[in-house]
């Protein structure tokens, strides 16, 4: 391509080749920056793009535990696009048979807490005894932006290089809750793909972290020393949806604050109803950083599988969930089908430039907008 840079308007007329700074436009494409002619070899062949799978070969691909495949399949289920979205759901619908037999436990923390490498010493630990291993790492979307860093593997280091271990970062896309909109489908194509731990990071934003809950079947919470006394720990949220708090960092010097706040949210957890029959929240101390207190953390979590599997309360709490999202589901629907219809799409620039202006009350600029979608 032909050298079309030029010098930045800013540039003084007198600046001579003092000033080295020149604008060289992109190449034509999308918002990757690829371009969207024809990709080219270095021997100048036109080089195919990736061939687009059928069902069978997402289905096969995922039940074979081909990653690859595995990880087209999520990336094919997390799009939005229509033809994708039909497409992703009978592919799941075929996956549906080879799903459920798994643990699922998510694990939310603020951030800075540890829970990337407090997931990494728990993933290894199950590897060593015989486990697979999927990672389901939410990372929080720019609310300027919309993008997403989709880091969390580089804190994962040891755990990304084990076979047995599947890590798949995902954008958290504006959905509250800290879980992306899609986590509850990828869970069941993972377990499709014979892993038997699934492991959900929240992004960590704090008390509202509750969504997670309505996926998995042990829900861990990490905590820091210095992050509350009792009357914190009384407070409601995502404290009270937890099965067991885990109080990180507990080694070196902080190794006796740990010990002071996990006395303090003990005491703190009598005034709290448990939320699943039989079983008692437990808090317990741990180094992510050591290891120590790993192995006790998932003894927590064996404990309650097997407890709650006596009592009838883990199927339960499964076939709940299932319901959950159907509700879900049915809301999305509801919301995207309001906010695409063409009459909405009409009305709506002059009714929120109406409330932007004043003159009309927000109240009454929602109820004219159903009035709307409720004609057609």
């Amino acid at each position: 391509m032909a050298d079309q840079s030029h010098r930045p308007e800013w540039v003084p007329a007198e600046g001579g080749d003092a000033f080295a700074t020149q604008v060289t436009p992109g190449v034509e494409g999308g918002h990757d920056g690829m371009s969207t002619k024809s990709r080219r070899t270095a021997g100048g062949a036109s080089r195919p793009r990736r061939r687009r799978l059928t069902n069978d070969e997402y289905v096969h691909g995922v039940l074979e535990g081909n990653r690859t495949i595995l990880a087209r399949t999520i990336t094919l289920v997390e799009s939005n696009a229509q033809a994708h979205v039909e497409q992703g759901q009978e592919v799941l619908r075929q996956l549906m048979p080879h799903t459920g037999r798994s643990i699922r436990v998510g694990i939310t923390g603020v951030p800075g807490v540890g829970k990337s490498t407090f997931i990494e010493a728990l993933g290894c630990l199950l590897c060593d005894r015989g486990h697979r291993v999927a990672v389901l790492a939410v990372d929080p979307s720019s609310s300027v932006t919309r993008g997403s860093i989709l880091g969390d593997k580089t804190r994962m280091e040891q755990l990304a290089r084990r076979p047995e271990a599947f890590i798949r970062p995902s954008p958290s896309a504006g959905t509250l809750g800290g879980v992306a909109r899609k986590s509850r489908e990828t869970i069941l194509v993972c377990e499709a793909a014979g892993f038997d731990v699934i492991l959900v990071e929240t992004m960590g934003v704090g008390q509202s972290e509750i969504t997670v809950r309505s996926m998995v079947d042990f829900f861990m919470l990490l905590m820091l020393t210095g992050a509350g006394d009792e009357l914190q720990g009384i407070k409601k949220g995502v404290i009270e949806m937890a099965d067991a708090l885990l109080i990180n960092k507990a080694d070196g010097d902080n190794k006796l604050r740990a010990q002071a706040a996990k006395a303090d949210y003990m005491q703190a957890l009598h005034y709290l109803a448990s939320t699943t029959q039989g079983w008692r929240p437990q808090v317990e101390t741990c180094s992510a950083l050591t290891g120590e207190g790993i192995a006790a953390a998932w003894k927590l979590v064996e404990q309650f599988c097997q407890i709650t599997t006596e009592s009838g309360g883990f199927a339960e709490r499964r076939r709940s969930q299932t319901l959950d999202w159907v509700n879900t589901l049915i809301e999305e629907y509801l919301r995207t089908s309001f906010f695409q219809h063409p009459a909405i799409v009409e009305q709506i620039p002059q009714i929120k430039a109406a409330v932007a202006d004043g003159t009309m009350p927000a109240t009454a600029a929602a109820q004219a907008l159903v009035r709307v979608f409720e004609s057609r």
